[in-house]
């Protein structure tokens, strides 16, 4: 799409309307351009769409405003649905996922759109915005990290959209927003859709956005958004509780990586090993890199195994992700250990932790030689499966 001319001419949007294949259609009453943004990701569930009302509302929220903002942030725009419709205006995209940057990246090539700039939540923008918007992420202290970002990152007159499934709301979203916020507004609901609008920026005492949580002797810190921000989560202690540690167990993967635990733990049991943690999520990698750092760590931000040739590491250990915000799907760790399997050397083996009713155990026996019990209780299951 052409970048040349006044803003204001630009074309009225079209209504919606979905494909049968995870896709959305949206075009431009003028100009008769149509985008078709996929998902771009491991889910087999044709169910589901790379959008949502939620998106759609955001869009033609934007779309009803009589003057266009000159400076845009979009924020939590997991496959790029925003970002290409409202490429024309030049918005900064800011990512939380590598698997998110892939997505965005792919849409945009494909509608034969250029690319567009990342940041990410921790990093300050260069010129101070007008406007932002995104979809409300599950996960209320992400939420409140965006507001922060966008309240050090804006003008005085900055002005905010957030949309949201109905069936997703909590009141605290509301008490997050009015911290930050003067004027806080409702819209009414359309497809079971809501938008918050937000004006009037307050002043506001800054604070530091890190958890602190204590294990094993241990304080971790780890930026607002990550999983389990008031303890270890339950499912890791178990993990760490009955790892199978060798001494020539070298070369080390801790893959779905958090704020770190994990290889700390390894690290102070195998001091000489080399690990490499990786996460999907940035503010993850971040996390660990304040949690762990050695000649022998290295940190990954990537949402799979590129980063690894074959037959990399004696031992891959994760907990591994199966909630993509509010889907549940067990199609991205199979994909992952698929992945393990090829990194891993001839007789390594990966250890992980899963709740009992996800039953991984038969789709490993279908990937490795050997899958062994490690401990199991009314909760968990730890397997060890070898190569």
């Amino acid at each position: 799409m052409s970048e040349e001319g006044d803003l204001k001419t630009k074309p009225k949007l079209r209504p919606f309307r979905s494909s049968p294949e995870r896709s959305l259609y949206y075009g431009m009453d003028m100009l008769g351009k149509v985008y078709e943004i996929k998902r771009y990701d491991s889910s087999r569930d044709r169910s589901l769409r790379s959008y949502s009302a939620a998106d759609e509302y955001l869009l033609q929220d934007f779309d009803d405003l009589e003057t266009k903002p000159s400076s845009i942030a979009i924020y939590h725009d997991r496959f790029g649905f925003l970002a290409c419709h409202l490429r024309f205006y030049n918005p900064t995209i800011v990512l939380t996922h590598k698997s998110q940057q892939k997505a965005i990246e792919l849409n945009l090539a494909s509608n034969n759109l250029e690319p567009v700039p990342f940041s990410d939540p921790l990093s300050s923008f260069t010129d101070k915005i007008d406007f932002a918007l995104f979809k409300a992420p599950k996960s209320l202290a992400l939420f409140e990290l965006f507001l922060q970002h966008i309240a050090q990152n804006s003008t005085e007159e900055v002005s905010v959209l957030i949309g949201f499934m109905t069936r997703h709301f909590s009141p605290k979203l509301l008490e997050i927003a009015q911290k930050y916020f003067g004027d806080v507004t409702q819209s009414r609901a359309v497809k079971k859709a809501r938008v918050l609008e937000l004006r009037k920026k307050k002043k506001f005492a800054e604070i530091d956005p890190v958890d602190l949580i204590s294990y094993n002797d241990q304080v971790y810190k780890q930026y607002w958004g990550v999983f389990s921000a008031s303890h270890i989560d339950y499912a890791t202690q178990y993990l760490l509780e009955h790892l199978d540690l060798k001494p020539d167990d070298h070369k080390i993967l801790d893959l779905a990586s958090g704020n770190g635990v994990i290889g700390k733990e390894i690290l102070l049991k195998l001091p000489n090993a080399e690990i490499h943690l990786l996460d999907d999520f940035n503010l993850a990698v971040e996390s660990a890199k304040l949690n762990i750092q050695s000649d022998h760590v290295h940190h990954h931000f990537n949402h799979d195994l590129s980063d690894f040739e074959d037959a990399t590491f004696e031992l891959i250990v994760t907990n591994p992700p199966f909630h993509f915000e509010y889907e549940v799907s067990i199609n991205i760790p199979l994909q992952l250990f698929a992945e393990c399997h090829r990194c891993l050397k001839p007789n390594g083996s990966l250890q992980l932790v899963a709740n009992n009713h996800l039953n991984y155990a038969k789709h490993l026996k279908s990937m490795f030689s050997t899958v062994e019990l490690l401990a199991q209780n009314d909760k968990f299951t730890v397997h060890k499966c070898v190569k």
